[in-house]
């Protein structure tokens, strides 16, 4: 569906460039549009590629063993329908340390293999289980401690102070992962009460 609707704006505005004989126009944004991709590419490549090292070291460090070792609680609170030391545990811990250190890049592949681990699990294939909508209220608000990516946007664009947004950051991701919980919960019970 968001396919046809970029489709639709591309040719609303090529005839509307058309109408109004300003075509040469479209040509020189889709030139401006397309360095400016590759500049901001280049950019959160660069930045990626840093972070994923910092991250790379944490791990050999045993850095986020132990961020995993200390959410472990949290995460069984979460997640009362997943067996203790099932894979999907580990996946989602991993998953939830990467969105802690804002590497969006970096969770999602453990995201993708924790709701692999969580379908097996799942008794009715065609339907997510509780514990799979909560992995996905929580990888999609997730608490940011740092936000690289945006951080590198930042400093890409040339902002004097690339970092002051971590502060704001924290807090608006903290008060969204709280109300996702909130809502998977009440969603959780009025499951039950219909099921049950």
């Amino acid at each position: 569906m968001l396919n046809v609707i970029w489709l639709a704006l591309i040719v609303a505005s090529i005839g509307v460039a058309m109408f109004n004989g300003r075509i040469e126009m479209i040509s020189q944004a889709m030139f401006e549009g397309a360095k400016s991709g590759v500049t901001v590419c280049f950019g959160l490549l660069s930045i990626l590629a840093f972070w994923m090292g910092i991250m790379r070291i944490a791990e050999k460090a045993g850095l986020l063993e132990l961020v995993a070792r200390a959410m472990s609680p949290l995460v069984q609170r979460l997640f009362p329908d997943v067996p203790k030391g099932h894979p999907a545990i580990g996946y989602i811990l991993s998953n939830m340390s990467a969105n802690l250190l804002g590497l969006g890049n970096a969770a999602t592949p453990f995201g993708i293999k924790a709701m692999e681990e969580l379908q097996k699990l799942n008794p009715d294939k065609q339907r997510a289980t509780p514990a799979m909508c909560t992995l996905l209220a929580i990888n999609t608000a997730s608490i940011t401690l740092i936000p690289t990516t945006m951080i590198a946007i930042r400093f890409q664009f040339g902002s004097a102070n690339a970092a002051e947004i971590v502060g704001t950051t924290l807090i608006a991701s903290f008060a969204a992962t709280i109300f996702a919980l909130v809502l998977d919960r009440w969603y959780r019970m009025v499951h039950k009460q219909k099921t049950g």
